[in-house]
């Protein structure tokens, strides 16, 4: 693929600290496993990251006029590299009266990854030729997920080979090596053309999402999406392979490694026949919400652990033939310029209904059930399926 060279240092930068990302997140909740004796103290970390990331999602903008994109990204990755630092000596000295002080570096860092992910996302066609943003897309998501799928194990080994406190160096050194890549690349300025005062720079992404029909459709369809998605999270799935397949937890694995195949799969053909889905953009978000509703439905009733891996894995692949061909269309909907803010608000919204809906989820789960749960979950895909089709001449270009 003939890209400009800045697309490989982000692409490069952005995988090294995403391996990091992993690492540092086995690291961390191990450590306070094994400092606190709580589950409840160890799951709390998820919720510190999420509400932190929301925050930065709606405070960002406040940056977007004020600093160069490329070293708003880049500078984001540097504060973490420092904090990260900065934990590793404190975990020398690290035990359960002041592990708050681990919370509030974890929150931290993921203020900063809440400021870097839009941004990343933002650079892609600055530095992407327009017939060329669905191999991008492409390329991006299959490092994504395959990182995803293999860190997870490389971590846990990591973690017996080496311990938490040596792991979390071994991430130092990662998140060095991707904040000098991203350095490398070309200043990319966002300049207001009329000086913004501080609550319309944070209603500016909110605004265009508002009067811009598609991404009207695309934040409504992200909502119900995310709301839908939180029943894959670790504890909800386990339960469902325990007390609906039952079977044992290693099944629990198995899934999410098919899932994540899947994803890895469907973001290699978009790759591959990017030609043919840039011609139908529309059919495929379409296609891939229709089926990505069927497959979870069928899930939720299925009693057999071989059929729910298959079902896992239809849904990663039609769900990255959704989501490559909708990254495009968000990408090619407004100027550039408008691009940061967008998607500071898309991340707002999808981390905030993330949060909660952990929550909710678990608490359905209890009253109505596991597989009830997973029933939910696809008939609010069933909403983003009848969103798509009323509105799928939005969802061409």
């Amino acid at each position: 693929m003939k890209v400009n060279r800045n697309f490989y240092f982000l692409l490069a930068g952005q995988s090294l600290a995403n391996i990091g990302d992993v690492l540092y997140v086995v690291s961390i909740i191990h450590t306070i496993f094994i400092l606190t004796g709580s589950a409840a103290a160890a799951s709390f970390v998820p919720f510190t990251v999420t509400s932190s990331m929301f925050i930065a999602g709606l405070l960002t903008p406040l940056l977007i006029d004020k600093v160069n994109l490329k070293w708003l990204l880049a500078g984001s990755q540097i504060g973490k590299t420092i904090l990260l630092v900065l934990l590793g000596f404190m975990m020398i000295g690290m035990n359960a009266s002041n592990v708050y002080w681990m919370f509030l570096m974890i929150s931290l860092i993921a203020f900063l990854d809440g400021c870097a992910n839009p941004i990343r996302q933002t650079l892609i066609p600055h530095y992407v030729e327009w017939d060329q943003l669905i191999r991008a897309n492409g390329m991006t998501e299959t490092a994504t997920q395959f990182i995803q799928a293999s860190m997870w194990f490389a971590g846990s080994f990591l973690l017996l080979l080496m311990g938490a406190s040596q792991l979390i160096w071994l991430v130092g050194g990662l998140f060095t090596l991707a904040s000098i890549l991203l350095c490398f690349m070309e200043s990319i300025s966002h300049e207001a053309a009329v000086p913004k005062g501080r609550w319309e720079q944070i209603k500016e992404g909110w605004v265009t999402l508002s009067r811009t029909p598609v991404l009207k459709r695309i934040a409504w369809m992200d909502g119900l999406e995310t709301m839908a998605g939180t029943v894959w999270i670790a504890a909800i799935l386990y339960v469902f392979v325990s007390d609906a397949l039952h079977t044992n937890e290693t099944w629990w694995g198995f899934i999410n490694s098919a899932f994540l195949t899947g994803m890895i799969l469907g973001s290699l053909y978009c790759m591959r026949f990017s030609t043919r889905i840039e011609n139908r953009l529309g059919a495929f978000i379409l296609t891939g919400s229709i089926v990505s509703c069927l497959v979870t439905l069928v899930f939720s009733v299925n009693p057999y652990p071989a059929a729910a891996l298959i079902l896992s894995f239809c849904l990663g692949i039609f769900g990255q033939l959704k989501n490559i061909p909708q990254q495009t269309i968000i990408q090619s909907s407004v100027p550039k310029e408008q691009l940061s803010t967008v998607y500071t608000s898309l991340g707002a919204i999808g981390t905030g209904i993330f949060g909660i809906g952990s929550l909710i989820v678990g608490i359905l789960a209890d009253l109505l059930g596991i597989r009830a749960v997973f029933m939910i979950s696809g008939l609010l895909l069933a909403g983003v399926s009848v969103i798509v089709y009323k509105n799928r001449q939005l969802f061409e270009r």
